[in-house]
Parts: structure tokens; C-alpha cells; sequence
């Protein structure tokens, strides 16, 4: 296809073009996968890295996203491959509705439902919609769907032995032709020879229908599709931080980490729309930084964008941590924090429902605390789950499961049941059965396409959700950068321990000074809070909370 520079493009003003231009002279890997260089001499787009000669900037058109290159004509280069750059962390920077439209898309969402499904997500109609992209993104969302099947397609075929129908499949395409057709458009290849230029593809346990069928009878493992996939990640990382995170609060059965010096490992069990699903994630230390892939075992091949998608987000592995970085460094408190963990990551939800109830459990007690009476719902009400992955053997409840397992708070002046599954005050229990009754009954739409105040204000209107637990929720769901949760003890304690308020300073002056000051860390303050956080929990510092951390 001739490249055609007629169809609507992105304003690209001349210090913006210039900036980006630049960046290509340099080939820097630090902006693969934030923008795209189309060149409309050879009818190619690439990363800003590509070692490809520098073409000519009246050549050179810059495009947010590779969907917005496609529909102009210009297929990816073989080459510098650009489908398997990290993705732009603008969609999580951004909160407007063409952000939030690209987090559903990436999730697979019109992989079923079209257009008309992230409509009604959203909350705008199917016209405005494509409107919008169109004006912001230079794709509709029909362009933005097809280039993320293409990548992840492009992914399994060079990463699994499947063969290409359930690739197709797997990345949501509706038919072999369509997927033919899209590969062949896009990487000017068909699907086998994407395979074959590719590196040998790992071996994957692949049954047939009937074989998974007769395996079922036996093993209830059987019939699941493992996969192994890499995880395209934007340097530097700091995984030690984020699997710390994760692995402090890892509960018995649903969760299980592993750290060691070089390798570091978190899985976890999780229901996916088509069933139940388990993920392992693990970072191995290169000369590159650590590098990160994920291996699962899933009821369907169709949850494969879902789940992909889920992952790089829980992970924040498409953030921009050189912009992050830079700006915290030029606070004199931060700097030290920043040069001694480069790269640190926000750790998301990979399932939504289930932290309402963490968040709310987590109030006002430790880390340990929230753990253990975690813990103990799980293994009484969760569902158990045969897992070819040591160490998960639970679901966690269900919004529906927790409304019929946890029964309603005991009379003011009666004792509690000692047998009962979670040992809270009456107000949390009720404010943990009031959730549950939300989601079931879809009062309460808990999703990565969510507008994070509509969020905030649903939560906030609930008895028993303040404004501290509604930011919470919102930094671990949504993973905005610029979340600060006022009310946060830890963060005054690891304001205190450095030095930016004194020790005797009132509790309430405290957060009003410490809000004040995190102004100046806008627009990544959910990331200083991380620094804060760290510094609250070295081992001699006691005033940890879980307010800070659930």
C-alpha cells in the first residue's frame, strides 16, 4: 500500500517535531514505543531507536501510535520490529477519554463486543468516540483494535509453537482470512514467515480439543493452555522494589513470590472472563537490566490479551522512568531516594474486584495484620484451584462468594462469632458486604477504563470508604502517576525519617505540610509516595501502616 499523508494526522508542532527528530538522530531506546517514525520514501514506520540511516525530516512523519501509521499505508519494519517496543506510558498519564479508550483496546476489549462494547463502557456513543480518537490519536477504534491483535499475534507466533488458527484466535481476530490479511498488510509477511525469520519458538503445552477433553476427566489442570511470552520493558527497572511490594503482601495459595539476587518470581491465581486463570512473572538480571516474562496457564486462549494486558500494567512496565527520574531528582530530599532506586514502578491490581476488599481490610492496621485476616478469608471462603504452578492452590472470593459467606455484623451488644471469616469491626465488615453487593448488582463498574474522579466520588458517596481508601484504590486499579493519598500515616513517617518536617510536628499539621510539598513532585507524586513509603519501612522505623500499603 502506498503510504497516504492526506488522511488525518497528529499536529505536530515544529519544536515537537524537532524534539522528536532529534531523538532519532540519537536513536534512543528510551522513547521506543512512545512514538513512531513513518518515512514516506520507503513506505516504512519504526522506533525511534531503528539503526536504519536517519531518513531525511521532509520524509518523516511522527504518529502516537502504530494504528495511526497503519492507516496511513505504512507497514512495520523488519528490522527494528516496533510492535514489540514497550507501550506509551501516555495512557496512563493521560486520564481523557482517548487514554482511557486505548487501556480497554489494549485489554482486548473489542475483541467480542466491537466498537459498540468500549462505547458502553465508556459511557459515550460509538460516533463521539470515533470521533475522538480520529482528532487525538490519528486511529479509529477499529485501526487501534486491529494494530493491537497484529502485536499480540506477532508475539505468540514467535514466542509459542501454537498453531496459527489459535493464534488468530488468541488474538482476537474473527477469521483466518481477517488475520492473514492484517499480518500481511502490517509486517508484509504472512504469519508463517513471521515465524520462521523469528528465533526458535519456545515449546508450548498445546492440546488438541479432543485430547483436553479426555485429560479433563483426570487431571481438572489438564485442559488449560500454558504459554510462555516475553515482556517488553523500559529501562531502567526496579524490580526488586516492585516484587518486594508484592511478595510482602503475597496471600497463602493465591499468591506466591520468590526473591533471590539475580532471579525474581510472583504468581498468582485470578478469574478471567472465560474461567480460572494463574500467572507467573518473573525478572532475571542481565547486563541490560532485568529483563521480564511471564509464563500462564488460562481456561481459553481468548483471555490472552486480557491477561497480557493486566500484566503490563500491574507491573507499570510501559512507564516512562527516565521523565519520572528526572523530575524527582531535582527534589533535594528525593534525589538520594531516586539514585538509589532507579527506575522505581507502581504496582497495580491484577484483579480490580478483589482489591476493594483489600483496601477496606487494610485500613488502619499493619501490612501483617491485613495479611492475616486476608489470609483466613481466603481459606475459608475462596475457591480451590489445581495449579501446575507451586505454591497456588485458592481463588480469591468472589463479590458474590464474600456476600454469601461473610454474614452480617452481630448486634450491638451481642458477642461476635468467634468462627466468623473476617475478624473486623462491624463497620468494615459492612462496609466490605456493602462492595461486594455493588459489583454483583453492577452498581459499582470497577474497570481500567473508569474516569478516575467518577471513581473517586462513587467510592467516597459508600458508608465506610474515605477519601484515603478511595486514592488507593485509585493508584492500585488505575495506576494514575499523580495520586497522593492525604490522610497516609506512612508517608508523614517517611517524610520524618527524612528530614522534611520535624518529629514533633502535630499528626494533622503534618499532612497538611507534607501535601503542600508534594505539589512540587506533580505530575508523579504516586511515585514519590513510593519513595516515601520505602523510607517508612526500613527495618528501624516503626510507624508503618498498612494505610500506606495494602
Amino acid at each position: 500500500m502506498t503510504p497516504d499523508r492526506t488522511l488525518p494526522r497528529l499536529t505536530q508542532p515544529d519544536a515537537e517535531f524537532a524534539e522528536r527528530y532529534r531523538a532519532v538522530q540519537a536513536r534512543d531506546k528510551r522513547l521506543d514505543g512512545q512514538f513512531f517514525t513513518a518515512v514516506s520514501s520507503t513506505g516504512i514506520y519504526c522506533r525511534p531507536s531503528c539503526p536504519a540511516l536517519t531518513p531525511k525530516p521532509e520524509n518523516v512523519t511522527f504518529y502516537l501510535t502504530s494504528a495511526a501509521a497503519h492507516a496511513a499505508g505504512y507497514r512495520a519494519c523488519k528490522r527494528c520490529l516496533p510492535e514489540a517496543s514497550p507501550g506509551t506510558p501516555q495512557w496512563n498519564l493521560r486520564q481523557d477519554l482517548a487514554a482511557r479508550a486505548m487501556r480497554l483496546i489494549s485489554e482486548g476489549i473489542m475483541n467480542d463486543g466491537g466498537v459498540q462494547a468500549l462505547s458502553e463502557r465508556l459511557g459515550y456513543t460509538s460516533r463521539h468516540l470515533h470521533r475522538t480518537l480520529i482528532s487525538e490519536l490519528g486511529a479509529s477504534p477499529v485501526a487501534l483494535a486491529r494494530a493491537n491483535r497484529a502485536q499480540i499475534a506477532r508475539t505468540l507466533l514467535i514466542s509459542t509453537d501454537l498453531p496459527a488458527a489459535e493464534v488468530a484466535f488468541a488474538a482476537g481476530f474473527h477469521s483466518l482470512r481477517q488475520f492473514n490479511h492484517t499480518m500481511q498488510e502490517i509486517f508484509a509477511a504472512t504469519p508463517l514467515q513471521i515465524r520462521r525469520s523469528s528465533r526458535k519458538p519456545a515449546k508450548v503445552d498445546y492440546r488438541s480439543a479432543e485430547e483436553a477433553t479426555a485429560a479433563s476427566l483426570t487431571d481438572p489442570a489438564a485442559n488449560r493452555l500454558h504459554l510462555h511470552l516475553a515482556l517488553p520493558t523500559r529501562q531502567p527497572y526496579d524490580a526488586p522494589g516492585i516484587f518486594s511490594f508484592l511478595a510482602e503482601r503475597a496471600l497463602p495459595g493465591v499468591e506466591t513470590a520468590e526473591l533471590t539476587e539475580a532471579t525474581l518470581r510472583y504468581a498468582r491465581t485470578l478469574q478471567l472472563p472465560h474461567g480460572p486463570a494463574a500467572v507467573e512473572v518473573t525478572a532475571t538480571a542481565g547486563q541490560d537490566g532485568w529483563q521480564l516474562s511471564m509464563h500462564c496457564e488460562v481456561s481459553s486462549l481468548a483471555d490472552i490479551p486480557l491477561l497480557v494486558g493486566r500484566i503490563r500494567r500491574s507491573f507499570d512496565l510501559d512507564a516512562d522512568p527516565v521523565a519520572v527520574d528526572s523530575a524527582l531528582s531535582t527534589d533535594a530530599v528525593l534525589a538520594p531516594l531516586v539514585a538509589a532506586r532507579p527506575g522505581i514502578r507502581l504496582p497495580g491490581a491484577l484483579d480490580a474486584q478483589e482489591y476493594l476488599t483489600r483496601a477496606v481490610v487494610g485500613q488502619q492496621i499493619s501490612v501483617r495484620a491485613a495479611r492475616t485476616h486476608l489470609s483466613r478469608l481466603v481459606q475459608l471462603l475462596g475457591t480451590p484451584y489445581a495449579s501446575s504452578i507451586p505454591g497456588l492452590t485458592l481463588l480469591f472470593p468472589t463479590p458474590q462468594q464474600l456476600l454469601d459467606g461473610i454474614p452480617e455484623p452481630a448486634a450491638e451488644h451481642d458477642p461476635p462469632d468467634p468462627e466468623r471469616p473476617l475478624r473486623l469491626p462491624a463497620r468494615s465488615v459492612r462496609t466490605v458486604r456493602g462492595l461486594a453487593s455493588a459489583a454483583v448488582n453492577g452498581d459499582l463498574m470497577l474497570h481500567t477504563g473508569t474516569d478516575p474522579e467518577t471513581l473517586r466520588a462513587q467510592l467516597c458517596a459508600m458508608p465506610g470508604i474515605g477519601e484515603w481508601t478511595a486514592s488507593y484504590l485509585l493508584l492500585r486499579v488505575l495506576s494514575p502517576p499523580d495520586i497522593w493519598m492525604t490522610g497516609d500515616v506512612a508517608l508523614v513517617a517517611g517524610a520524618r525519617r527524612l528530614g522534611l518536617m520535624s518529629t514533633s510536628t502535630p499528626t494533622t499539621t503534618a499532612h497538611r505540610l507534607l501535601r503542600a510539598h508534594a505539589r512540587r513532585w506533580s505530575p508523579w507524586r504516586s511515585y514519590a509516595a513510593m519513595h516515601l513509603w520505602s523510607a517508612a519501612a526500613v527495618p528501624d522505623h516503626h510507624h508503618r501502616s498498612e494505610r500506606s500499603s495494602t
